[in-house]
Parts: C-alpha cells; sequence; structure tokens
C-alpha cells in the first residue's frame, strides 16, 4: 500500500483530467441533413473561425450529422481514430480540436480558454454545419461539456449521450479519486517520480507517453485494447510536441479550476430539470466508478443507463458493436 494523500492523487488526476469525448448527434430537417451529409464517405478538413484563432474540424460519413467532442480535456480528436469512425457508415461525424489542443492551438493563448468559451465553442461548430438541434453524446470529461452546453441550450438540444461520463459534482470527484489511488496501487509511485522528471514537466513527448501508460493501466478491460490506445496516443504526443503539450496542460488547469476544483460544483440538481433523452453508457471495468454515471443518470429525468461487461473507460473502442447497438435502440430513426 502507497501512502499518498488524495490531495496527491488530485494532482495525478489533473494532468489527465479524464479523458474523454463527447459526441453531440445533430438533428436537423430533412433538407439540412442532405446538405450537410454529403454524398462522399471520405473524410475531409475544415477551419471554424473563432476569434484570432479557428477550430480544425475533420469530417467524415453520410447520414445523421454527430458532433465529436473529444476528453482531456488536454487531448485533441486523435485518440479517437480510427475506431470511432465505424460509426461512418451510419452517421455523418463532425470531429473538432477544442480550443488551445491538437490542431486548434495556434494563435490562442491558454487563458484565452475557459468552461464558458468551450461550451461557446459548441455551439459555433453547431452553427458552421448549418444544424438546427443536436444530440450531445458525452465521453469522459467531454459529458461534462455535454451537460454544461444542455443547460445553458436546452431548446437546441434534442438527445443526451453520455459515455463513460465523468463526475458531473465536486463530491463525486473525490469518489473518482479515491478509486483512482486504489485502482493504481503502487504503480502511484511510478507514475508520481514520472510527474517529478524533468522531461514530463517539460513536456517531452516520450516521458508524457510513458506517463499515461501507467494512468490508463487500470481503465481498459483488455491488454490488446489497451496497447491499442497506448500507440495512438504516443503517436498523437509526437505529432502535438512539446509546445503544444505544455499550452494543452496550461488549458486543462484552467478547465479544472472552472469545474471539479470550484468550491460548492455541482451539476446533479440543475439536471433534474433538464428533460432531454438522455442515453448514458458506462463499463463495468471503467476506471471510473460506475456510481458516478449512475448518478448523473438518477439525475435527468428522461435517462436510461446501460452498462456493457469486460468493457473500460474507451467504450467505442473496447465495445464497439455493443456501442452501435445502443445509439441505435436510443435513436431509432437515425439507422
Amino acid at each position: 500500500m502507497n501512502s499518498y494523500t488524495l490531495d496527491e492523487a488530485t494532482s495525478v488526476i489533473r494532468r489527465c483530467a479524464m479523458l474523454t469525448a463527447v459526441l453531440v448527434i445533430a438533428s436537423a430537417s430533412q433538407s439540412t441533413s442532405a446538405r450537410q451529409g454529403g454524398r462522399s464517405s471520405g473524410p475531409s478538413e475544415r477551419r471554424i473561425p473563432v476569434g484570432r484563432a479557428s477550430l480544425f474540424a475533420r469530417t467524415i460519413g453520410s447520414g445523421q450529422p454527430i458532433i465529436v467532442l473529444h476528453g482531456g480535456p488536454d487531448f485533441d480528436s486523435g485518440y479517437l481514430l480510427p475506431d470511432l469512425d465505424r460509426l461512418a457508415d451510419a452517421y455523418r461525424l463532425i470531429y473538432y480540436d477544442q480550443r488551445g489542443r491538437g490542431k486548434s492551438a495556434d494563435h490562442v493563448r491558454p487563458d484565452d480558454v475557459t468552461l464558458t468559451s468551450d461550451v461557446e465553442d459548441i455551439d459555433r461548430v453547431r452553427k458552421f454545419f448549418q444544424l438546427k438541434t443536436s444530440v450531445l453524446l458525452g465521453h469522459s470529461w467531454g459529458t461534462v461539456l455535454a451537460l454544461e452546453y444542455a443547460l445553458r441550450y436546452p431548446t437546441r438540444v434534442s438527445h443526451l449521450i453520455l459515455m463513460n461520463p465523468a463526475p458531473a459534482s465536486a463530491s463525486d470527484y473525490a469518489v473518482l479519486r479515491k478509486a483512482y489511488l486504489e485502482k493504481l496501487g503502487a504503480d502511484m509511485d511510478r507514475q508520481r517520480e514520472m510527474l517529478a522528471s524533468a522531461a514530463y514537466k517539460e513536456g517531452d513527448p516520450e516521458a508524457v507517453a510513458a506517463r499515461y501508460r501507467i494512468h490508463f493501466k487500470p481503465a481498459l478491460a483488455r491488454s490488446d485494447d489497451y496497447e491499442k490506445l497506448m500507440t495512438t496516443m504516443k503517436a498523437g504526443f509526437i505529432s502535438q510536441g512539446k509546445d503544444g503539450i505544455l499550452k494543452a496542460r496550461a488549458v486543462e488547469d484552467r478547465l479544472m479550476r472552472d469545474t471539479w476544483e470550484a468550491a460548492g460544483y455541482d451539476l446533479l440538481p440543475r439536471l433534474r430539470a433538464l428533460r432531454v433523452p438522455t442515453l448514458v453508457i458506462g463499463g463495468d471495468h471503467d476506471f471510473i466508478p460506475l456510481e458516478i454515471a449512475e448518478h448523473v443518470a438518477q439525475a435527468l429525468p428522461n435517462a436510461k443507463l446501460v452498462t456493457f461487461k469486460d468493457c473500460g473507460h474507451f467504450a467505442y473502442l473496447e465495445c464497439a458493436s455493443e456501442v452501435r447497438e445502443a445509439l441505435n435502440d436510443f435513436l431509432p430513426r437515425a439507422r
């Protein structure tokens, strides 16, 4: 047993703040769907202006549009690929890197990014693709953005899909910290050493990748999925480079202060008034305690919780067929 406190665990989790990803599935008119869905299933790239900067967007597939919001909050959308692209045969996926991260980092100062700006950027993406309303599906940290957006703009959201949700309150974040510390066990020693190393503090991609190998070790149910994810993430860190990694970390610090570190942060009471149909997806091997997903589902009046067996924190990768079936059952008209 290690002797680290919950505060020490917090500093560890802050550097990942939970992965994640949010999907926003747009519900538009038939003509809008045809115009935005397009005929081509190949990927294309766009730039969405946001002040002095722009958001990198990648679209693929045809059919009902889905805006994909990645997790982190210091990651970009790259870790979702190519696995989430499996849905492109039935949906038009609209990915974008959140402001200050990945390919949306140029001309962005970390202080420019707040929870409010992240929520407003979701709406900018919605408007750019001319989507009247959206279905938001959140994964880990991304569920926080999805819920914040739905609370702010309930009439612009038709459905919520929350995949492997992150805590929606500071108290549930404390539950996560405790569970994380227990799951990591003796590996906490190694990870703490890495976090304190000069290479990690300088944003060296190799050091960052090595650290996340430890961090996500208890997050997936099967070793082959774990190795696949780690390969994808390492390539992403290398592509991002030191400057990009450090900028994303600074953005994460700000977003943490706006949410889980804010005194009394708690979305759960407000969710009781949100009547948007919601699907909550959890995994029995997730390193986020299942009770956190349960709390979100219980707070939302029109929510259904689905838990996948032998599935960890990355449901889109670890149980892709189950995710597809759940989406089709929840959104039968989108098939």
